[in-house]
């Protein structure tokens, strides 16, 4: 695939050309660091389980406003030398300067500047949106450059695998040095023979499945770049491959497995010691479909599997069948998701030199076997002005001065393999991509999933992409155009014609996406009239990473183009400790959308208590839905998702990193319909995660065990099938403990919303509720009837051992009306009767305790949470001078005040164990009372969270995937 490569030293040499760098962003003058107050930290890591410290350097160097959590994972991930030695890292200027001035030097060699202080400007701007968190290169880049290891700068490789098994034992050795040194490939294995063919020596073929059983077990053997975390990877095969339905089949069977080895006892949990016996876990499958199969679908069709040696059909299978097969396997295991083939090639730049037939690990990076591409992303939220719109020309100015640098970096970069090498110098693809979009659009005031919110994601994402191809064509004019231009010509300014239509077939809404899709038009037409004279410079400009760990360098409240995770975050604070704050883009959005600080103050405090805006005092209904997020009581629905994405692709070069999340709750054809819309509406490619479809998922709270049992009896009773599990021959039966004849007694009134109630409650000698009352409406009328019957059945269950906190935690929060203002100065908004009286009753008989893992707490103790940071009382215990305070976590109201953990030292002190979060995942748990459906870190063990296509751990920064 090699092309005669284009000399850039002597191109900028012989034209005498070379770029002038306007100075934007820095100061004439002044170096960036001068502008900044720079402070000492001490970054110490423990591992959450053990307590065990495995990470410390103190007296690191950063500028004051960047957060403890993101110069910890700076510290911890990107400083190099030994810990403890003059050769380690101390501080951000030290690596910043590692890495910018690579990049300089080898601009300079490289022929790519005007002068000497087109370079000196080039550095300062580049160094100051670094410092200033406006964007971040790829972990590669932060990792090598400027190292005496080899200058590995791509995260993402494609590698090539042939029918020959000199080229498959080639792939196993190939992926094993990629995987070793931190990063994540992928490739197509429908070039090998089905088990269904023959081979030239008359036997059977083994088929790629059985390859991938070793590809399989050589990736879960080597740690990632010597990190904890193993390799990540992709396996895509065609739709028409004969092994097609084996290949669907493969984690569906596996997670079968998981299931009843976990039943038998074993430790099947991610990472557990027995997980390993379970096969191709450590890959991401996906199907490569293309337009005449989903065709099939649609119409009902037979579909014909082709031999892979002479193409000719050798079986055929109903489409939908197929489909469904599919989607049933996905609704299992989550695995495969679909690649649709057809669209992406009618957007390759390079269809001369070849298809473009795999993808990276998170699906984002698509281009030829045997090539890289090497990451940046832009923080969105920092080019929004003080009055709430997007600064365009600002975030082209940094677009154009971003796209340089990576592009730079291909001459000096090293590469794992040759054919890598040849192709990527060859082609020069890059991927520039943003995070924080998310946090953008509620900013804005604008909601994920609306017309306003694509709208503006598309004219950005069109302005990115357009700026990028047009710097691209100006470097093509000084420095030459890539290897690979000259045949692709015809083909790659087709592409460019595409991006131009899509881009003016974008609707706008506001005056602010109107701002920037004008200067995105403008961009579209310098790019199709440069790039006939000029040609471009590379292949690729644009994709949307998953910018896990980079996200946090940014300190970015939403990872590439997700949404927000939640409303509530942890954050950690400098000098220890930690506390529960409510995001700060929501006063943000509150104040754009009207809202007076009375107001916002009262629905940040609702936030803060309840993770949601759910009848939040004073809150529209109508904006509710600026503030959906991820996870939680208003989640996105799944086509919010899949329409974003949408919105967003015909303006990249290559796809997205993101994954569609489903409730546990969804149907296979649920999933079949996103796979559907999908391909109809251009994506690329489309991954789901249905809630807890992962046997081996460990939760934080250990629920996900029970979860499951309880979903596997429900599976198999709806099949009518007999499910059994014999412990002991021992039969437990409900004992029905009756109240005395004279007992302890209280009757409460109340008022919700107007409505009047009265409530009595009848207790146990040791004052456990034992039974209420509760009086509605009129005698004789339906209300009291029904309020009866409810007060008996609640009673019966009270007296037959239901705990009070389970029928607290199952009432509060139900919404009905009559809902609003109570008279009770402890629960002053009720959601519902219902709601109040559970509260009420909670109260008045749970210990405190037990109200705080409900989060229900008095007028008072809320006041005095206020006035100290805690809820309870500080008590005396032992003697004098011990003094033990213990502040919830799960309820937090937003107030910055140190979350304290204690740890009694004796173990048979008998004190239960109260969980603390240490993640905003698990934070969100405690809150919401459901679970996050994510893995726990290998690392620091502390709950993951989504990030496009993978998790991202908080606690250190490690990821999943690629990052």
């Amino acid at each position: 695939m090699t092309e005669t490569a284009s000399n850039p030293t002597a191109a900028g040499a012989a034209t005498g050309k070379g770029l002038k760098i306007d100075r934007v962003f820095s100061t004439e003058g002044v170096h960036p660091y001068d502008e900044i107050t720079w402070e000492r930290r001490d970054v110490v890591q423990t591992n959450w389980k053990t307590g065990e410290t495995v990470f410390e350097q103190l007296g690191v160097e950063f500028p004051d406003f960047w957060s403890l959590n993101a110069s910890t994972i700076v510290t911890t991930k990107y400083f190099r030398g030994a810990v403890g030695t003059p050769e380690r890292e101390r501080g951000l200027k030290q690596l910043v300067d590692r890495v910018v001035s690579t990049y300089v030097k080898a601009g300079k060699e490289h022929g790519y500047f005007a002068s000497a202080a087109d370079a000196e400007v080039f550095e300062h701007e580049l160094t100051w949106l670094l410092v200033h968190q406006y964007f971040s290169f790829n972990s590669p880049v932060w990792f090598n450059v400027g190292t005496t290891a080899p200058q590995q700068v791509s995260a993402c490789f494609i590698l090539s695998v042939d029918d020959s098994m000199d080229s498959i034992l080639n792939w196993y050795k190939e992926e094993g040095f990629i995987f070793k040194g931190g990063s994540g490939a992928g490739l197509n294995l429908s070039r090998i023979r089905s088990s269904k063919e023959l081979l030239s020596s008359g036997g059977t073929a083994s088929g790629p499945v059985s390859f991938m059983r070793g590809a399989d077990a050589s990736a879960g053997t080597i740690k990632s770049g010597g990190a904890t975390r193993r390799a990540a990877k992709m396996v895509v095969l065609d739709v028409d491959h004969p092994d097609i339905e084996e290949f669907v089949e493969t984690k569906w069977r596996e997670e079968d497995k998981i299931r009843a080895l976990r039943d038998a006892g074993y430790d099947m949990d991610l990472g557990g010691k027995d997980i390993t016996s379970v096969q191709y876990q450590n890959a991401n499958n996906s199907v490569r479909v293309n337009d005449e199969f989903m065709r099939a679908v649609e119409a009902g069709t037979e579909f014909g599997l082709r031999a892979r040696m002479t193409g000719e059909v050798i079986e055929t299978v109903d489409a939908r069948s197929l489909f469904r097969k599919i989607s049933e396997a996905a609704w299992a295991c989550a695995d495969p998701g679909l690649q649709y083939d057809d669209t992406i090639n009618a957007w390759h730049t390079n269809p001369e030199t070849g298809r473009i037939t795999a993808s990276n690990p998170c699906s984002e990076y698509m281009s030829l076997d045997n090539s890289s591409c090497n990451l940046a992303s832009l923080n969105l939220l920092k080019f929004l002005r003080e009055d709430d719109t997007f600064d365009a020309p600002l975030f082209a100015k940094a677009v154009e001065l971003i796209i340089t640098a990576m592009d730079i970096s291909i001459c000096f970069a090293d590469f794992p393999t040759e054919p890598i090498g040849e192709t990527t110098r060859d082609y020069r693809q890059l991927g520039i991509g943003y995070a924080n979009l998310g946090a953008l659009l509620m900013a804005m005031g604008l909601g994920y999933d609306s017309e306003g919110g694509r709208a503006m994601a598309a004219t950005v994402t069109s302005l990115m992409t357009g700026t990028s191809y047009r710097r691209s064509a100006e470097l093509a004019a000084i420095v030459g155009p890539y290897a690979g231009y000259a045949r692709n010509a015809e083909a790659h300014q087709r592409v460019m014609r595409k991006h131009q239509a899509a881009n003016d077939d974008v609707r706008t809404l506001h005056i602010a996406d109107a701002e920037v899709h004008k200067l995105a038009t403008e961009e579209w037409a310098k790019v199709v009239e440069l790039g006939k004279t000029n040609g471009f410079r590379n292949a690729q400009a644009s994709v949307l990473a998953p910018t896990g760990t980079i996200g946090f360098m940014m300190d970015c409240d939403t990872t590439g183009i997700e949404p927000d995770f939640s409303l509530v975050k942890f954050k950690k604070l400098v000098g220890g400790g930690s506390l529960q704050i409510v995001n700060q883009t929501i006063p943000r959005a509150l104040k754009k959308l009207g809202y007076d600080a009375e107001k916002i103050e009262a629905i940040v405090a609702y936030i803060g208590e309840h993770g949601h805006v759910v009848d939040a005092p004073g809150l529209k209904p109508e904006h509710y839905e600026i503030f959906d997020t991820a996870m939680g009581e208003r989640s996105l629905k799944p086509m919010g998702h899949v329409l974003m994405m949408a919105a967003c692709q015909p303006f990249l070069s290559g796809a997205i990193s993101k994954t569609v999340n489903l409730p546990e709750s969804a149907s296979v054809e649920d999933i079949e319909q996103i796979y559907l819309e999908s391909w109809k509406l251009g994506l690329k490619a489309t991954a789901i995660y249905r809630d807890n479809c992962k046997v081996g998922q460990p939760l934080a709270d250990g629920g996900g065990k029970a979860k499951k049992d309880a979903a596997d009896a429900a599976d198999a009773a709806a099949e009518g099938k007999v499910v059994e599990k014999v412990v002991e021959k021992i039969v437990y039966a409900p004992t029905r403990k009756r109240l005395p004849k004279s007992r302890q007694a209280r009757t409460t009134s109340f008022t919700v919303a107007g409505a009047e109630g009265y409530m009595t409650s009848g207790a146990h000698d040791d004052n456990t509720l034992g039974e209420i009352f509760l009086k509605l409406g009129k005698q004789g009328s339906t209300l009291a009837g029904v309020m009866d019957a409810f007060s008996i059945a609640v009673s019966i269950g009270l007296q037959y051992g239901v705990p009070l906190e389970t029928y607290v935690s199952k009432f509060t929060n139900l919404r009905f009306e009559p809902a609003g203002l109570t008279d009770d100065p402890d629960v002053r908004m009720a959601q519902s009767i219902m709601d109040y009286v559970f509260r009420r009753l909670a109260l008045d008989y749970l210990s405190f305790d037990e109200r705080s893992a409900l989060g229900i707490y008095s007028a008072d103790e809320r006041q005095r949470h206020l006035e100290t940071g805690s809820y309870e009382p500080v008590e005396e215990t032992g003697n004098a001078s011990e003094l033990v305070e213990t502040t919830p976590v799960a309820k937090a109201a937003p107030v910055e005040a140190e979350v304290v953990e204690v740890v009694d030292e004796d173990p048979l002190a008998g004190v239960p164990e109260v969980k603390v979060a240490k993640t905003t995942a698990e934070l969100l748990e405690q809150i919401t009372g459901h679970a996050v459906d994510s893995p726990l870190c290998m690392t620091c063990g502390t709950k993951m969270r989504p990030a496009g296509s993978c998790y991202v751990c908080e606690g250190c920064g490690s990821t999943s995937g690629c990052s």
